[in-house]
């Protein structure tokens, strides 16, 4: 006899309670990705044989709940940008070796272009599978930064399903589809991501005017970013050039120009002629005077940029910023609100009787815990093989 899951409205209060601590999304918004959640988990417990064998659906239940929310918050953190360029690489690296272009010798960047044209037919048909296994509207497209990142997360696990093959064998979805997508590439083909990203693509049996693939387009490969992160971005990154160079640190910055260019390692190391372990003491290095940068001398320019700036208390959510300011003393709430009220640092040094080194110090510090909590990764969380 089949063991019903029938703990749907606990599964989908706890999730919806973790979202609203968790993220700064409407209630709305909160409630409906977690009903689709809980509905989800309900009808994998229902029709897993594995689970239903177990006698354990409740808490195989718990666990494919806590799964999605780890994975939901993870890009929500990420945000819009982050979480996109996230996606593409970890789906990138997937089928990577299973795409190839049909010229012996292409090039590394011939095969990414094939990945990007590849992967945008999979987005549509994620985000058509979203729409139909969540019996909602055809024309739903995620218009908040937790619903993206709903639609992000659903995306991975898609890609990652094990399709049952032949011989008591599977194979994970997007492997399928890629290894299918590289043998239906005739010789001599080029793909124009240019034209695809005007609009147009001869080429394929979609294009790019068809509505699905136009919100996907606005939603998930957008290249650009907005104009106000465009800038910041471009500041951040001449402002972090200019830090290194004044510091002597040339091979820094030449590290930091040609990981901005997502040049594979072993590329970079033939640019810079170094080895491995050279080139792991350069990474080394180049993350210490990262740090200092981020947490010290370009610090609001950096934060405000992430989005973490002192007005949205660090870029921490409630949860977190009330666990932050548990773990800071008497003389650190001293600091931060003279911070937060725009005190300068020598204002502040007369204020705490102590130097404006040390003044920068503590603040160095500061935002270095907050950091910390705020990048960690969700707890208690465990990857289910039941996708």
């Amino acid at each position: 006899m089949r063991e019903v899951c029938q703990d749907v409205e606990t599964i989908s209060t706890l999730l919806f309670d973790e979202f609203r601590q968790g993220t700064r999304a409407p209630e709305r918004s909160c409630r409906n990705v977690a009903a689709r959640l809980a509905d989800e988990v309900t009808r994998i417990c229902n029709e897993s044989r594995r689970i239903q064998s177990s006698g354990e659906v409740d808490d195989w239940a718990k666990t494919l709940a806590n799964h999605r929310l780890k994975q939901c918050l993870r890009y929500y953190k990420l945000g819009s940008h982050g979480g996109r360029v996230e996606l593409q690489s970890t789906l990138s690296a997937i089928v990577y070796r299973y795409i190839t272009p049909s010229q012996t010798l292409a090039s590394y960047q011939a095969r990414l272009t094939l990945i990007e044209d590849f992967l945008q037919g999979f987005y549509v048909e994620a985000l058509n599978a979203f729409r139909r296994e969540n019996s909602i509207a055809g024309d739903y497209r995620p218009r908040s930064l937790l619903e993206l990142a709903e639609y992000m997360a659903f995306t991975e696990r898609y890609g990652k399903r094990r399709i049952p093959l032949p011989g008591r064998r599977s194979q994970q979805l997007i492997i399928l589809r890629a290894q299918t997508f590289s043998q239906q590439q005739p010789p001599e083909t080029s793909v124009d991501m240019d034209t695809a990203a005007e609009g147009g693509s001869p080429e394929s049996e979609f294009t790019w005017n068809d509505a699905a693939i136009q919100q996907v387009r606005e939603v998930m490969v957008a290249s650009e970013p907005e104009p106000l992160e465009s800038n910041l971005r471009e500041r951040v990154v001449e402002e972090l050039l200019t830090y290194l160079e004044e510091r002597q640190q040339s091979d820094c910055a030449d590290y930091l120009t040609l990981r901005l260019k997502d040049l594979p390692t072993s590329e970079i190391e033939e640019i810079l002629g170094i080895t491995p372990r050279q080139r792991d003491y350069l990474q080394q290095r180049f993350k210490y005077h990262l740090i200092r940068f981020a947490l010290s001398h370009r610090w609001e320019l950096v934060h405000q940029w992430l989005g973490a700036d002192l007005d949205r208390n660090l870029g921490m959510t409630p949860i977190e910023w009330a666990e932050f300011q548990n773990t800071v003393d008497v003389e650190q709430v001293k600091l931060l609100k003279l911070k937060q009220k725009g005190s300068s640092v020598p204002e502040i040094a007369q204020e705490l009787g102590c130097t404006v080194t040390q003044v920068e110090k503590r603040w160095f510090k500061l935002l270095e815990k907050a950091w910390y909590i705020r990048n960690r990764s969700v707890s208690g969380s465990i990857t289910s093989q039941d996708e």
